[in-house]
């Protein structure tokens, strides 16, 4: 009957709940909000881009067959993004995996990174998934002193080896590329030489088949 039915302010459930606890109005938009104050936001948004081995001839441009997956801007949002992606050891002969800050694209035409160069890892077949991981947390995580000068990172599978690269943004700032890539051998606990390419020497070199360009840094 209805006068038995109890009724009672709105109000009144406030009272009773706990000091934090987030109100449910049956529309899923307090899971929402918990949602939304539990992310944990990167100093950087990044985008991952993929350079598919199958789009590859001599007959298509350099750059034309790469493209952007998605890009993420939390913690969760990276990890919901790796976890369901294949890792480098897993992708085909000859494929690319980028992951750049937002808004730059992995070219060398692209005007943020066209001063620049890149720090380069070789490994053997099937060993960069770890490289290529704790690469990526060091960028979005900020753990390089000189992050503003980094563009993104790139791990490239070829028949007899694996590569993870570095890209930045002034190839002339020699303090800056020095320490990236010291630091980086440390967070990598890699222990060889590993040598930073100009992206200028690295065209001319494309130009005259000679793959070759020499380091302008060594550490």
């Amino acid at each position: 009957m209805a006068e038995d039915t109890e009724t009672r302010p709105a109000s009144a459930g406030a009272e009773e709940r706990e000091e934090g606890e987030i109100a449910d109005d049956g529309d899923g938009s307090a899971a929402a909000a918990a949602g939304r104050v539990s992310a944990h936001p990167l100093e950087n948004a990044w985008t991952f881009w993929f350079d598919n081995p199958q789009g590859k001839s001599r007959a298509v441009a350099w750059g034309s067959t790469i493209h952007p997956i998605h890009t993420f801007s939390t913690v969760e949002d990276f990890w919901s993004l790796y976890n369901n992606i294949h890792h480098p050891s897993k992708l085909n002969v000859g494929a690319d995996f980028h992951c750049f800050k937002d808004k730059i694209e992995p070219k060398w035409e692209d005007p943020i990174c066209a001063n620049g160069g890149k720090w380069t890892i070789s490994c053997g077949k099937g060993k960069s998934d770890t490289f290529w991981l704790h690469t990526l947390l060091a960028l979005i995580g900020e753990q390089f002193d000189f992050g503003d000068e980094i563009c993104g990172a790139v791990v490239s599978v070829r028949k007899n080896q694996e590569r993870v690269a570095i890209w930045t943004k002034n190839a002339a700032n020699e303090t800056a590329q020095i320490s990236i890539g010291k630091q980086w051998k440390e967070f990598l606990d890699y222990k060889d030489s590993i040598g930073f390419v100009v992206h200028e020497d690295a065209k001319r070199s494309d130009k005259r088949s000679d793959k070759s360009a020499k380091n302008r840094y060594t550490v």
